[in-house]
């Protein structure tokens, strides 16, 4: 759920891939390593729905200079230059097995031993909120941007406007420099959000038990969602602070990098 960003250039270091096993299979998934001070914390960066490590552009190495922190990006199965289902045919328990299955099983691949902070877009942000959820033991703190905890009428009016785009070819062309199978991506993306089955999504008592730290930052103007979305976060999660954006939609690090790096890196500070 985004704008889309020109094809390339792209800031973020060369990739590797490493295989973890899911889904039934052993899937190929691309990571990349920012650099930073070796006792710093560690940021893992979760991408929106329809992104990947090259979407983020310059944004994860600029952040992580001035949070004094290091970082790794990777991309779920399916996007990008990872391998394997986007799933086959997505449940409304989607996210939840990429909170549940997927990032446990890439970070024990890699070894990572430190608490990580999380830094979550849209479905990431989702995402990073069900991990922090179910393994407090292994989560530093948490950023999410434009997360979504329920469906709202707005975020199904967004994914059909995204089909209607997609549907064009330039759109269409921007993501397939990005994505090895973009259409099949997209598809398995807009069809579990239109879903009626997963109007009902709701994940806003499971996030109850976060106990973290958790900066909450959403646009004002954002096309997929009303601000219900970070204020409900506030009213369930007790450390919570939320930033709301003027002048700014759903993707944030892109239309206010400056106003949302200076949030982040000040939150990170004040919670250590």
């Amino acid at each position: 759920m985004s704008r889309i960003p020109p094809h390339p250039p792209t800031h973020v270091p060369p990739g590797a891939e490493l295989e973890i096993p899911w889904d039934g299979r052993r899937v190929r998934i691309e990571h990349a390593w920012i650099e930073g001070p070796s006792g710093g914390p560690l940021i893992v960066f979760l991408h929106e729905g329809l992104g990947c490590v090259a979407m983020w552009r310059d944004f994860p190495a600029r952040l992580c200079a001035a949070a004094g922190a290091r970082g790794l990006l990777y991309s779920r199965p399916g996007y990008g230059r990872s391998s394997g289902p986007t799933e086959r045919q997505r449940d409304v328990d989607y996210l939840h097995r990429q909170a549940y299955e997927v990032l446990p099983a890439l970070l024990d691949a890699l070894g990572v031993a430190q608490k990580p902070w999380l830094f979550g877009h849209s479905d990431g942000g989702s995402i990073g909120l069900l991990f922090a959820a179910r393994f407090p033991q292994r989560t530093a703190g948490l950023v999410v941007m434009a997360p979504h905890i329920f469906v709202e009428d707005a975020t199904v009016q967004g994914v059909r406007s995204a089909v209607e785009a997609y549907e064009a070819r330039a759109q269409r062309a921007r993501l397939a420099g990005y994505h090895a199978d973009a259409d099949a991506m997209f598809r398995a993306w807009a069809s579990i959000w239109l879903d009626p089955r997963f109007r009902g999504w709701n994940i806003e008592r499971e996030i109850e038990a976060i106990r973290c730290p958790v900066l909450a930052i959403q646009g004002r103007d954002d096309e997929y969602a009303t601000l219900d979305q970070v204020r409900g976060i506030a009213r369930r999660v007790p450390r919570t602070r939320v930033v709301e954006l003027p002048d700014c939609t759903h993707s944030p690090q892109r239309e206010r990098p400056e106003a949302v790096i200076e949030a982040v890196a000040a939150f990170m500070e004040d919670s250590a």
